[in-house]
């Protein structure tokens, strides 16, 4: 039964590849038209990285948008599930059946570089009138971790990992929201109640979790570089006894299920009533927001690191991207400028709940009376933060977060591996990555 249900997910998806690569340019569609005054209509195809009941409808709306403004140009929208999306997008750019213009995570921009998928934007970027209204800061991040040093994405918006609490748990306990890592294993432990089925905290232990768990880590240590004299910091000891403490919390104090949770899955156990508190991004706002009154919960820092201060991570932007085999360069940006335009970018941020990078919409009202965001420009306007940057340049980077660190929780979580045997691991696979990134791009110098 197994082997019938993976096969035929596997199928399923290799067939939903199937049905968007043939929905970008260069090929026919099954979503083109055949009206012969349409086809006097240019048509771009946008990929977006993450679909869903609370994001498609914003993009549907702000290309609607788009295409008011500009009667000439068509945008066929094709909607990606976030835990798919990098593969449908490898393997559109391993066919060369790409689309027009896309939402890329930032970290994606040097592997796709690489791969010679993007087509720079400098010079359209240099020649923007609104050039001076995009975070610079986030501007130059983008172009500091390619190879080439070039530009290939305009980021939208900005995002910053937090814990959503259960503030109205937190009142009827009596208890402060943590702000040490103390208080936060303290806090996690007396808001459990196995027998009521209520956890103080959930682990995300399936697809996706090596961003969160990286995240946390750093954020506990308060280590600032991924390398440090050629060995990665991943196995200090500090991560190790971050991590004996954090993965210790399983089952105890957190859900038997968390060994297989994903996004959702945490989400759902946070919005219905059995999670005090769960670590992810302002980003979730909108799903939280729909599931909760506004007095029920509420975004908070990660705690300050050992060293007194805030760590977040650096680069945690999406931004638009144009692919090199467009036939449609001009028509593309035309669509990157109206997104990161000051209008679009309030709507898109305000709906999902994340920072803009448009710098006018920092001055609108929304921004100052959503608690959340507040919450992230706390800590991203903290002279003492530490900004810490991941080795998005390593090609394999991905990969080692996907199929080693992923499924080395899991087994830790399953007591069939030590921390200390699973951190070294995931140092080594980095190490080794780097050692390889030198030989090619550094020392062949």
């Amino acid at each position: 039964m197994f082997r019938k249900n993976l096969t035929t997910s596997v199928m399923a998806l290799i067939m939903v590849i199937g049905l968007v690569l043939t929905g970008c340019n260069g090929g026919d569609s099954l979503f083109q038209k055949s009206n012969s005054k349409e086809d006097e209509r240019i048509k771009i195809v946008f990929w977006d990285d993450n679909t869903g009941p609370q994001r498609t409808p914003i993009w549907e709306e702000l290309i609607t948008r788009f295409e008011k403004d500009n009667p000439t140009i068509d945008v066929e929208y094709v909607g990606l599930p976030k835990d798919s999306a990098k593969a449908m997008f490898d393997a559109a750019i391993a066919s060369g059946e790409i689309p027009d213009v896309a939402s890329v995570y930032t970290s994606w921009l040097p592997e796709f570089a690489m791969r010679d998928a993007l087509l720079p934007l400098d010079s359209y970027f240099s020649e923007w009138s609104e050039k001076d209204k995009i975070n610079k800061g986030a501007i130059e991040f983008n172009k500091l971790i390619v190879r080439d040093r070039k530009l290939y994405g305009i980021p939208y918006t900005q995002n910053l990992d937090i814990l959503w609490v259960r503030s109205d748990w937190f009142k009827a306990a009596n208890l402060n929201t943590p702000e040490t890592w103390d208080e936060f294993f303290h806090t996690v432990e007396m808001l459990s109640d196995k027998s009521n089925n209520r956890y103080g905290y959930t682990i995300r232990g399936g697809a996706g979790g090596s961003f969160q768990l990286q995240r946390m880590m750093y954020a506990y240590s308060g280590i600032e570089t991924f390398f440090k004299d050629g060995k990665s910091t991943i196995n200090d000891p500090k991560h190790v006894e971050f991590l004996k403490k954090y993965f210790a919390l399983y089952q105890n104090y957190t859900p038997i299920s968390d060994i297989t949770n994903d996004y959702k899955a945490m989400v759902a156990g946070f919005d219905s009533g059995k999670i005090a508190m769960v670590q992810h991004n302002i980003g979730s706002f909108a799903e939280h927001s729909e599931a909760l009154d506004s007095g029920q919960f509420q975004a908070i820092p990660l705690p300050k690191s050992v060293k007194g201060n805030y760590v977040a991570e650096d680069g945690n932007t999406i931004g638009i991207s144009i692919f090199k085999g467009t036939k449609h360069p001009e028509e593309s940006w035309k669509f990157i400028q109206f997104i990161n335009s000051k209008k679009a970018q309030s709507f898109w941020n305000e709906s999902v709940g994340q920072l803009p990078t448009n710098l006018d919409v920092l001055n609108e009202e929304w921004i100052k009376t959503s608690p959340h965001i507040q919450t992230a420009q706390k800590v991203y306007n903290d002279p003492n933060t530490i900004l810490f940057e991941p080795p998005f340049y390593l090609s394999e980077y991905r990969t080692i977060l996907n199929t080693i660190v992923d499924t080395g929780t899991q087994s830790v979580l399953s007591g069939k591996m030590n921390v200390e045997e699973f951190l070294d691991k995931w140092a080594e696979a980095m190490e080794d990555a780097q050692q390889q990134y030198d030989d090619t791009f550094v020392n062949s110098r």
